[in-house]
């Protein structure tokens, strides 16, 4: 993609998150993106940051992506949030035939959303049929599609195998009027991302609408984006979110630093060499941890637009870099929280949302630490 390109829908981004910082307010109090903040994302084409050119998306590498969703999480990490999980599950559209892709994503909105993998669909004739009921749906409350992730049985029930013995797994997507929806987001932070769950009862999935995810064999696209797993992308963009809560949240203490005054203090917060080498460190912190996605990210999309290959070398890079990276940012928003004192549990001023915002995020699977010991376990595997 052109340099260019991703430049400007960067700039795009940045251009919109004063209209998104002030809309903040209203999208945490009704737990969805208000209509003025989706209708600004649609517009200048951010949900089609990661559809396939020839469906008039994007295609934009990796970090376009991330720099994108940084300067939107800045504003507000729960329109972030949605942006990114929407964006990522458009990427499905590499899998699908043009025809099915045209009617999910150059249909108004075009927006598709989905949750966790679970649940089993039943092959039948022309298609499948499914109930199940799935959770964690973000960015469900703008979506025109739904999508899950299913295991897949038989007509006699009996479950369907892949040749390596595996459990054969499709993404099934529908319309949103198919499904009835339970809104049970009642969430610390990321209040705005309406992760609700979905319910659908004896629905016929027509088959071109039931495909394989992450297979390089099934892409209908050339384009080295869709070798990238979904689930690695989704890791790049959240960590990229934390970064912009970390970022935003920083600067929230650096510039109530310059002016405050600690109690019974006679000088400004700016004046004390506590803080300010705690800022030193903080923004080393932040800044490391940035610099270290990016780096993991380019070198990644280098490669692989070399060879077309994502390898389990890649995997394991992205996700300690992710996961690190959503950690440190964690530790920069608890810093800059403290540093604020008791101004920052005012929900008038710029740190509390984001501290729950961000512990939200942390809680999330791409942050376990689990994934270090995955990462070490392959590590001490390597044969020198």
């Amino acid at each position: 993609m052109d340099g260019t390109v991703g430049d400007d829908l960067v700039a795009r981004a940045r251009a919109i998150a004063p209209l998104i910082a002030s809309e903040a307010d209203e999208i945490e109090r009704t737990r969805r993106l208000t209509p003025d903040v989706v209708g600004a994302l649609i517009e200048n084409g951010l949900y089609r940051v990661l559809l396939p050119k020839s469906l008039g998306g994007s295609e934009a590498p990796p970090e376009t992506f991330m720099r994108m969703l940084e300067e939107i999480a800045k504003a507000d990490a729960s329109t972030a949030w949605c942006l990114g999980q929407c964006s990522v599950c458009a990427m499905i559209a590499a899998a699908l035939d043009h025809d099915s892709a045209h009617e999910i994503f150059n249909t108004a909105p075009g927006i598709l959303a989905w949750g966790a993998v679970a649940h089993e669909a039943r092959a039948v004739e022309g298609g499948y049929r499914v109930t199940a009921r799935w959770d964690f749906a973000s960015g469900s409350r703008q979506a025109s599609w739904l999508g899950a992730h299913v295991r897949i049985a038989n007509e006699d029930g009996t479950a369907r195998k892949n040749a390596d013995g595996s459990p054969e797994l499709r993404t099934i997507l529908f319309p949103v009027a198919s499904a009835v929806m339970h809104d049970v987001w009642q969430a610390i932070g990321l209040a705005g991302t309406g992760t609700d769950s979905y319910e659908v009862k004896d629905l016929f999935i027509p088959g071109r609408f039931a495909v394989f995810r992450d297979m390089p064999e099934a892409l209908r696209e050339p384009g080295p984006l869709y070798r990238l797993p979904t689930g690695s992308t989704f890791s790049l963009g959240f960590a990229a979110v934390s970064l912009g809560v970390a970022r935003a949240t920083l600067d929230a203490a650096i510039a109530l630093a310059r002016g405050k005054h600690q109690s019974l203090a006679a000088h400004a917060m700016r004046d004390n060499q506590a803080v300010q080498g705690l800022i030193g460190r903080t923004e080393a912190d932040l800044r490391a941890a940035r610099a270290y996605l990016y780096a993991t990210a380019h070198a990644m999309w280098r490669e692989l637009s070399a060879t077309g290959v994502f390898s389990p070398a890649h995997r394991s890079a992205v996700r300690l870099a992710a996961t690190w990276t959503i950690q440190q940012s964690a530790g920069v928003v608890d810093t800059a929280y403290h540093m604020a004192g008791a101004t920052a549990v005012f929900r008038g001023n710029p740190f509390e949302r984001r501290f729950r915002d961000m512990h939200a995020i942390a809680q999330q699977i791409q942050a376990r630490d689990t994934h270090f010991e995955d990462v070490g376990k392959m590590i001490l595997a390597e044969i020198s």
